[in-house]
């Protein structure tokens, strides 16, 4: 199962989900491949130090040569690895205009590894440009975090185009496993108004573990680790453990 994690509104707990979604999926037993998109590098250094990455996502889809087992790291978590990202994958963009294969690079690559997991997990960009769409060629499936805010559903259109252009053109296999609401917060009455808006929009789509705002999450990356290992009796490390145990089951 290759899952996509994308929403182009930052902010939205987009790479918390993927760190620690990755972890508990990890945790469960599940062999575990995280690869980060995102120029941001955030996925990368919340396990990883800037010193230990020689090669990053970018080299992995540019660089021919380079082997799946040069480019691939070990995480301090049993079962996953990851792909790091630096800044450099910014580059890409401006890479596979023109090319042929453009919207293919990390598919072509994934199909050549993907055996050997369980789940890979992807990490993009806040933006529906080149490397994102090579996200969604290259998944099966889709999850959609978003906030439960004013603003909760603004770009959710352009996404969900994207979504429908990329499964007509290019992947058919791609659905939407989840809607997952993030940084809830239920002493806030917007919160609520907004939770009932994204279920009357996406329905069925939306996930029932939600994610509640949590301080706890917000630092574990700070630290180099998931809420797992950073505090593993949070309310955040039950709810993403919730959600693993959901993704697994929706995905059978």
């Amino acid at each position: 199962m290759i899952i996509t994690i994308a929403n182009q509104k930052g902010g939205v707990g987009k790479t918390t989900t993927a760190i620690n979604l990755s972890a508990a999926l990890s945790m469960l037993g599940h062999k575990t491949l995280l690869i980060d998109m995102d120029p941001q590098a955030n996925s990368t250094v919340s396990f990883l130090d800037h010193s230990d990455i020689k090669h990053s996502s970018f080299d992995f889809l540019e660089n021919p040569s380079l082997t799946f087992n040069e480019v691939v790291k070990t995480c301090n978590v049993e079962n996953l690895s990851i792909i790091p990202a630096n800044i450099s994958i910014a580059k890409l963009e401006a890479k596979l205009i023109g090319e042929i294969d453009s919207h293919f690079r990390l598919k072509d690559k994934i199909d050549a590894i993907k055996h050997h997991f369980d789940y890979i997990i992807i990490d993009t960009p806040p933006t529906l440009g080149l490397i994102t769409i090579n996200t969604f060629v290259a998944a099966t499936d889709l999850i959609i975090p978003i906030q439960p805010s004013y603003f909760a559903l603004e770009g959710t259109d352009d996404l969900l185009e994207t979504f429908e252009k990329i499964r007509i053109r290019s992947n058919p296999e791609l659905s939407i496993l989840g809607v997952l609401i993030t940084m809830y917060d239920k002493r806030i009455i917007i919160a609520q108004d907004s939770m009932n808006h994204i279920a009357n929009t996406f329905g069925s789509n939306v996930f029932k573990t939600v994610i509640s705002k949590n301080v706890r999450l917000e630092e574990s990356p700070a630290y180099k680790e998931s809420i797992f290992t950073f505090s593993p009796n949070s309310k955040g490390a039950k709810e993403y453990m919730a959600l693993a145990k959901e993704v697994v089951k929706n995905g059978k």
